[in-house]
């Protein structure tokens, strides 16, 4: 058996999620079908995603991967991704598709999940082609207010205020990167990336710094929730389709691929 790693691009808008639903459109279920038509009922098999997107939400950097007899890889690698461009929809495309060593674990082997959210204050509101990755504020944004809101929540902590809690689960997480910047284009984008994310998390966590950039809540609100150890009710979750999966990253040393993936392990299961 061979261990093939993908790389995958999608716009959430019409699907129900990443992860197979019964009767309902999926990234996985319509990435499943497909390479199954290509590879055979069956062949591919362990698909395994580094992080389960929630319905809408987008990604241009998603890895996930899936184990293949070492001929079937051998007899498809070289046409792979032309001929599941040629079937999949148009709204998910696999951007790579290369042979990794079989110690890589597209969740438990990462080391970061990186996401931008973007929001634009615009009177007149999200550009019609941006529309379905943009979320529309109605009130005016302060930068400098968003940035001095990211700082309390930077680093390791409970952020189970912010989260979906799932039981058995821990709502511990490491945060290395929260920060705003206005575009060019007069776009705001946050970009939050942690060791891993738990349910509605950058969605919550966007949503509490708006409450500040917009002057409704002062910059030390969002870090004090980190007390709390339930669901913070007073926290706006803002909409899943200014979010997107922007980047996974994983060791570069082999050997540490394993090393790696039961670490995560211990401390998620």
């Amino acid at each position: 058996m061979v261990r093939v790693r993908l790389d995958v691009a999608y716009d959430g808008t019409d699907f129900s999620g990443w992860a197979v639903q019964p009767d309902r459109r999926t990234v996985a279920g319509v990435l499943g079908f497909e390479l199954e038509r290509i590879l055979g009922a069956g062949v591919p098999t362990g698909l395994t995603v580094a992080g389960r997107t929630d319905a809408g939400v987008h990604a241009t950097g998603q890895v996930c991967h899936v184990d293949l007899p070492d001929e079937a890889w051998a007899a498809r690698e070289s046409t792979l991704l032309r001929r599941l461009a040629g079937l999949l929809p148009g709204d998910i495309r696999v951007t790579r598709a290369v042979a990794v060593p079989a110690a890589f674990d597209a969740r438990f082997s990462a080391l970061f999940r990186r996401y931008a959210y973007r929001v634009t204050d615009a009177p007149y509101g999200a550009e019609p082609l941006r529309r379905r990755d943009t979320l529309a504020w109605a009130r005016p944004l302060d930068v400098t207010r968003l940035n001095a809101a990211a700082q309390g929540l930077l680093g390791e902590h409970d952020f189970a205020a912010f989260c979906k809690r799932k039981e058995h689960a821990t709502t511990k997480r490491a945060i290395s990167i929260i920060e705003w910047q206005r575009q060019d284009d007069g776009v705001i984008v946050a970009t939050v990336q942690a060791d891993a994310f738990c349910q509605a998390m950058v969605r919550s966590l966007v949503g509490a710094m708006l409450s500040v950039g917009d002057g409704r809540r002062e910059p030390d609100w969002p870090g004090s929730l980190l007390t709390r150890t339930a669901r913070a009710d007073d926290v706006p979750v803002v909409g899943p389709h200014g979010l997107t999966l922007v980047a996974v990253g994983y060791p570069d040393d082999e050997s540490a691929l394993a090393e790696r993936a039961d670490a995560t392990r211990r401390l998620r299961v």
